[in-house]
């Protein structure tokens, strides 16, 4: 069917949901319209997100059962044994999250399947520790993580508590488009779900067993109690999920003089004050900046509303607060863990840190001098999780350190199996604390790791193509890099191609090698200075996403490097 038949079927419903049909009638634009139901919403690796409203391009009521008809059709084709086994369902502070997380379990419940869903709002890696604890086959994760408040999502998590494998996925998506009928999907009545036992709330006893686990997140329990009960830091969840868990994580490590930015401190899915409630932007942290000089605070860190990303900003010698990258967080909690367990004795000599192919060889730098093996993966923290499986299991022989991604995601303990901005908050602070007792700031360590490293700057850069027109436009820039590619960047000369849809690596003079790695539809140019350029489309958003990673001797030159690649690159893709 056209878009405009899609749109008439749903015009002519009867029984559409109310709030949906006074969205629709509302609707006038043919833009608009076209936009809500030229074609099913995205559903990839990671699930889908979009914006909410009616249509089939739109997160609603239909959309997410349709979503998880896909999942409960998947588990019955396993059988009895995985539909026994469950899946766990969490939800975050946005608009509707409470009403998807509910309807996705009447749908697996109509389908005789085990539900586990929380009693409340909580973080996504909670979703993912829960999913372990329970011994589920999957789980589901109600979030739009850090998008405008117009938005939502549905992540999809595997039996390990990482993002799904692709293979199960791919089924997954299948049989999602197989269902014709978007408003024909059986739910079960929630009450007698509960009565049966094919429900089961989750709240406190869960929250329990992951703060137990949270406690090894702690190196040095001694340094985060002394210097941590009068260490000052502000902490933000920014209107979402983070505040009870961080909150509670902070305390029992020996955080206790630490304030919560008091307007940001209740989920609210308005996000009031936040445009974008991310942590990495800079309009996140201007109540936490407020509040920070006014208690002379160290650092200020903000979790995003589902708490799987951090973002911080650090207080300078002048007294005014910098926003960290995610590549520097990372780079200098993996410094304190390496130095930290080396001073113990007990840094294993198969010590690992993953991250993604996108992500700073600054960490990388560090993992080596310390003997420590950085392992490189696709983007998506599910290629993270897959390494930890694979040390856990014996098919590789290391023992995971650390694991993160560009994108304010990191992991510290795997007992979660995805981005942990709770874990993260502990030791972050914990990383204060440290700099504290040596009379210096997050901000001189940072400093100190530069003159020791060299200095390293990168940079994301993000275009939306938005609309019908949108994928193709994707494509077409991604081909041209593929066929069209320069010998040269900003005059630095490419020494390497790294093409993961091929899988291969190919050299200036045409050496053809293999990357050993999943295929995946991302370019990587490595140039003769080591600065590197990565391009792909984002696997949730209509977006091509850019990467730069370089360094030099000093962080003058570092910047300026940086804004004469981003120049050659944006001059190359608008040519």
């Amino acid at each position: 069917m056209s878009w405009k038949d899609t749109y008439q079927v749903w015009k002519e419903r009867t029984d559409l949901d109310p709030t949906l049909m006074q969205q629709l009638e509302a609707m006038s634009d043919d833009k608009e319209i076209e936009d809500a139901f030229y074609g099913p919403l995205s559903f990839g690796t990671a699930g889908m997100r979009g914006l909410m409203g009616p249509g089939i391009n739109r997160m609603n009521v239909y959309t997410v059962r349709q979503a998880t008809e896909g999942l409960a059709t998947l588990m019955e084709s396993l059988g009895d044994d995985v539909k026994k086994r469950g899946v766990a369902i969490g939800f975050d502070s946005r608009h509707n999250s409470h009403l998807f997380a509910h309807d996705a379990a009447r749908v697996l419940g109509a389908h005789g399947i085990q539900v586990y869903i929380y009693d409340n709002v909580r973080p996504t890696p909670e979703l993912s520790f829960a999913v372990r604890y329970n011994h589920a086959y999957a789980g589901i994760m109600i979030t739009a993580s850090h998008n405008p408040m117009e938005y939502n999502g549905y992540k999809i998590y595997g039996e390990d508590g990482g993002q799904m494998a692709p293979k199960e996925s791919d089924m997954m998506t299948g049989y999602i488009r197989k269902i014709e009928d978007i408003f024909d999907i059986k739910l079960a009545d929630e009450q007698e779900m509960l009565n049966s036992g094919l429900e089961v709330v989750m709240g406190e006893d869960v929250d329990h067993a992951y703060l137990q686990l949270a406690k090894e997140v702690t190196v040095n329990p001694e340094l985060a109690k002394e210097y941590g009960k009068d260490m000052k830091f502000v902490f933000s969840p920014l209107c979402g999920t983070g505040r009870m868990l961080g909150e509670r994580a902070l305390r029992q490590a020996g955080f206790i003089n630490f304030e919560i930015e008091p307007t940001e401190a209740q989920p609210n899915g308005d996000f009031p004050g936040l445009k974008n409630p991310n942590p990495e932007f800079p309009e996140a942290f201007v109540r936490s900046i407020a509040l920070g000089k006014k208690v002379d605070a160290d650092v200020l860190i903000a979790t995003d509303p589902d708490a799987d990303r951090l973002g911080c900003a650090v207080r300078q010698p002048n007294g005014e607060y910098q926003l960290l990258t995610g590549n520097q967080i990372a780079s200098i909690m993996l410094a304190y863990i390496l130095e930290a367990r080396k001073q113990a004795g007990t840094l294993p000599k198969n010590a690992a840190a993953v991250k993604s192919i996108v992500s700073t060889n600054f960490a990388g730098k560090i993992a080596e001098s310390y003997g420590v093996t950085m392992i490189n993966v696709l983007t998506g923290f599910k290629w993270i999780a897959d390494q930890i499986h694979q040390y856990e299991t014996g098919k590789a022989d290391h023992t995971f350190m650390f694991g993160f991604e560009e994108s304010y995601g990191y992991l510290i303990k795997p007992f979660v199996r995805d981005k942990d901005a709770i874990q993260t908050l502990t030791l972050l602070a914990e990383v204060a604390a440290y700099y504290r007792s040596r009379q210096m700031t997050l901000y001189d360590g940072l400093q100190e790791l530069f003159k020791k490293y060299g200095y390293f700057r990168e940079k994301t850069i993000a275009n939306t193509y938005a609309g019908v027109d949108g994928p193709a436009k994707i494509q077409g820039l991604m081909k041209k890099f593929r066929e069209e590619a320069p010998a040269d960047f900003a005059g630095h000369k490419i020494a390497y191609t790294e093409d993961f849809s091929k899988g291969t690596k190919t050299s200036a003079d045409g050496q053809v090698s293999e990357l050993g790695i999943p295929e995946s539809n991302v370019l990587r140019y490595v140039l003769e200075d080591e600065t590197w350029i990565a391009i792909r489309p984002s696997g949730t958003e209509p977006k091509l996403k850019y990467y730069i990673g370089t360094s030099a001797d000093t962080l003058d030159n570092a910047n300026a490097k940086l804004a004469e690649f981003e120049k050659a690159l944006q001059a190359f893709a608008e040519e």
